[in-house]
């Protein structure tokens, strides 16, 4: 017989880096998962990812137990990697803050691919250029 599912939680740390400190700590002791435990389970789950920030989604179950579903790091993350940025611009429409051109756009589409709902290349293209032009980067398709 399945568990019973008591809650979900989603968080987004950094890769190989989850640790018992705010805000993952606290998140997970609110709902009595033991802490090291997800900690350990993570940081071997995110090892070879880079020093991106994960989304994760952890299943809760009644019984204490969890279980965890990583994603692939956020589009504006790997924008910022892949023209070297810190940050976007903070007035999107007058100021721009860098160039991607179509080949960086499907290397990027490619690597989110799976966490979008999209199966056409084109489509992914699209998205990951929508959220290029919301931070202030100019798109060459």
């Amino acid at each position: 017989m399945a568990k019973k599912v008591s809650g979900q939680l989603k968080l987004q740390i950094p890769a190989g880096k989850a640790n018992p400190s705010p805000p993952v700590g606290p998140a997970l002791g609110q709902r009595g998962i033991n802490i090291m435990e997800f900690c350990k389970a993570f940081n071997a789950a995110t090892q070879n990812v880079g020093d991106f920030k994960v989304p994760v989604i952890i299943t809760v179950y009644e019984d204490r137990s969890f279980t965890f579903i990583t994603k692939t790091p956020p589009v504006s993350e790997l924008i910022m990697k892949e023209i070297k940025l810190s940050k976007g611009s903070s007035s999107p429409k007058a100021e721009k803050v860098g160039k991607l051109n179509r080949e960086q756009i499907e290397r990027i589409a490619e690597v989110k691919m799976p966490d979008l709902n999209t199966k056409e290349m084109e489509q992914a293209i699209k998205i990951v250029a929508g959220s290029a032009r919301s931070m202030g980067v100019q798109v060459e398709l």
